[in-house]
C-alpha cells in the first residue's frame, strides 16, 4: 500500500491542508511541481447517463416519507469512513437509511428534505469532484489521485433524480436553519454536532423507526435484488461444496474464503460475517471466528448470505455431512430440524400472525425432544415452561432485506406483533444444538448442532421460497453433494 505524500490526520480539513501547502509544510512539494500538477488533466465529466434502476423507487419512498412528517426538516446521512487501524479505514458501508432513500452508496454524503408549502423539496449533498486548482486530488489522502474517481454533482442529479450540492456547505446551512429537524442519529458526527440545538433524541428515534418499518413490505426492486442474493449464495454453497476436501486440509477459513470470493465476485460483500462451523463449533449460534478443523464424518454448519451491489442480503444455512452421507444420529437431528422448518414454512401466509411460524416449529421440535426421552412431556408443558429453549436457543425468524436483521427498529406492534403481509421478506431457520458439555443428553448427541434457513416471501396466496435452489431434504442434500463432487 502507497504511503500518502502527505501525513493527513482524519480531523484535518481541506482549509488547513491549502493553508499547509501555501506555506511549504508539505515535504517534497515544491512549486514547480505544484504548478505542474494543476493542468494538462483531460475533460472526464460522463455525460448522458441513465437514473439509476430504482431512481423511480426511491422517489416514491422519498415521498412516502415526506407525507409521514410534513412541514418538518428531515436529515439522513450515508456515514463517514471508520478507522480500522492507524491510517487505514474499514470498507465503506452506507446507512441504510440513505441508501434506501437515494439508491447512493457515497461516503460522506447526507440527503436532506427541506420542508415547503406542497411537501419537501429533496437534496443530495456530496462531495464534487477532487478540486486540481488548489491540489486537492493528489495532496489529500481522499483525493482522487488515492482512491478514486467520484461523480460531480451534475452526475449525481442525473443518475439518482435529485439535486445535488456540495456536503461540505451543508453543516453551516444546518446551523443556521431555523423549524423542526430531525436526523438519522449514528452515522455523521459532524451534522448532529450542527444540529445539536435543534433536534431532539425522542424525535430522531421516531424517525428512525418509520425508516425500518417503511421496509417491512418489499417494492418490485428489492425483491428482484433478493432473488438476486439468494441465487448468488447458492453458487456461493455450491463452490464451498467443491472444496470440502481442502476445506479438511486447512481449517474452517478455506470456507470462509471460498464462499466470500463468490460475494465479492457477484455482489457488494457478504451481508454479515459468515458462520462456517465444522463439528461442535455448530453448537455456538455466531461462530464466526472460523478457525477450526473441518473433519470428515462432522457436520458443517454453513449460515452466509451474498450482499449484492445494491446492498439487499440473502441469509440462508444449511448444515451438510462433510463427508457427503449423514450418519445415523445425524440424520434423525436433521430430519426433525428438517420437518421444524417444513412447519414453519407452512406457516407464512398473509394474514398470519407473525408469530406463527415460530410456534409451529418450535412445537414440531419440542415433540422430537419428548419423543427422545430428553424432557419430560406433556408437549405443552415443555412448551409453557419453555423448556425446549435449552436445545433449540433461538427464535425461528427474522425480517431480511438490505440488513440482515431487517427492520430492527420497527415497534413491537408493527413487527413481531403485526400480521403477514404479501410482500414480507423473512426467515425461517429452526435448530437443534446439543452442546459437547451439555450431560442432559446422552453422550452420542454432544456436539452437533443442525440449522436450516431459507429466505422466504410472503406472496398474495401463500408464500414463496426465495432460496430453494439449495436443497433441504436429507437425501436432496446427499444426492447434491456427490454430484457437486463427482
Amino acid at each position: 500500500m502507497a504511503e500518502e505524500l502527505t501525513p493527513e490526520t482524519p480531523e484535518e480539513t481541506e482549509e488547513q491542508a491549502i493553508k499547509q501547502r501555501k506555506n511549504g509544510l508539505y515535504p517534497g512539494v515544491s512549486d514547480e511541481l505544484a504548478e505542474n500538477m494543476k493542468s494538462g488533466w483531460a475533460d472526464t465529466e460522463l455525460r448522458g447517463l441513465e437514473p439509476i434502476a430504482q431512481a423511480d423507487k426511491t422517489a416514491e419512498r422519498r415521498a412516502a416519507l415526506s407525507a409521514r412528517f410534513p412541514g418538518e426538516r428531515l436529515v439522513i446521512p450515508a456515514g463517514k469512513l471508520k478507522t480500522r487501524s492507524n491510517d487505514t479505514e474499514y470498507a465503506f458501508r452506507a446507512s441504510t437509511e440513505y441508501a434506501y432513500l437515494t439508491g447512493d452508496q457515497t461516503q460522506d454524503g447526507v440527503l436532506v428534505l427541506e420542508p415547503t408549502k406542497s411537501g419537501h423539496e429533496a437534496t443530495i449533498y456530496l462531495l464534487p469532484r477532487s478540486d486540481r486548482e488548489n491540489g486537492e486530488f493528489w495532496l489529500d489522502g481522499q483525493g482522487e489521485l488515492w482512491v478514486g474517481r467520484r461523480h460531480s454533482l451534475t452526475e449525481a442529479e442525473q443518475l439518482l433524480g435529485v439535486p445535488a450540492k456540495d456536503v461540505r456547505e451543508l453543516a453551516d446551512a444546518l446551523r443556521e436553519a431555523t423549524g423542526p429537524v430531525r436526523n438519522v442519529r449514528g452515522h455523521d458526527a459532524g451534522i448532529e454536532a450542527a444540529l445539536t440545538d435543534k433536534v431532539t433524541a425522542e424525535r430522531d428515534e421516531e424517525l428512525r423507526v418509520y425508516l425500518s418499518e417503511a421496509r417491512l413490505i418489499k417494492d418490485s426492486f428489492e425483491i428482484a435484488e433478493l432473488e438476486k442474493a439468494c441465487a448468488s449464495t447458492a453458487r456461493g454453497f455450491e463452490d464451498v461444496v467443491k472444496v470440502l476436501d481442502k476445506a479438511e486440509a486447512t481449517s474452517e477459513r478455506y470456507i470462509e474464503g471460498t464462499f466470500f470470493l463468490r460475494a465479492r465476485v457477484e455482489g457488494n460483500d457478504i451481508g454479515y460475517g459468515s458462520i462456517c462451523a465444522a463439528g461442535p463449533h455448530a453448537t455456538t449460534l455466531h461462530w464466526v471466528r472460523n478457525d477450526g478443523d473441518v473433519r470428515s464424518g462432522d457436520l458443517l454448519l454453513l449460515d452466509a448470505g451474498v450482499e449484492t451491489t445494491e446492498l439487499y442480503t440473502a441469509d440462508i444455512t444449511r448444515t451438510l455431512p462433510i463427508n457427503g452421507r449423514y450418519t445415523e444420529l445425524q440424520r434423525k437431528i436433521y430430519d426433525a430440524v428438517y420437518e421444524a422448518q417444513e412447519a414453519g414454512i407452512a406457516a407464512v401466509k398473509p394474514g398470519a400472525a407473525y408469530r406463527d411460524f415460530h410456534d409451529a416449529a418450535q412445537r414440531v421440535l419440542a415433540e422430537k425432544l419428548v419423543e427422545w426421552g430428553l424432557v419430560e412431556g406433556p408437549v405443552e408443558r415443555v412448551l409453557e415452561l419453555g423448556l425446549q429453549r435449552r436445545w433449540t436457543l433461538h427464535g425461528t425468524g427474522h425480517m431480511l432485506g438490505m440488513d440482515v436483521h431487517d427492520c430492527a427498529a420497527a415497534r413491537t406492534e408493527a413487527y413481531v406483533d403485526t400480521t403477514l403481509a404479501p410482500g414480507m421478506c423473512l426467515t425461517v431457520e429452526p435448530g437443534l444444538y446439543f452442546q459437547a458439555d451439555d450431560l442432559t443428553v446422552p453422550e452420542e448427541y454432544r456436539g452437533i448442532g443442525v440449522r436450516i434457513e431459507d429466505d422466504i416471501l410472503v406472496t398474495e396466496d401463500g408464500n414463496r421460497n426465495l432460496s430453494d435452489a439449495l436443497p433441504r431434504h436429507a437425501d436432496e442434500v446427499e444426492a447434491w453433494m456427490a454430484a457437486l463432487k463427482g
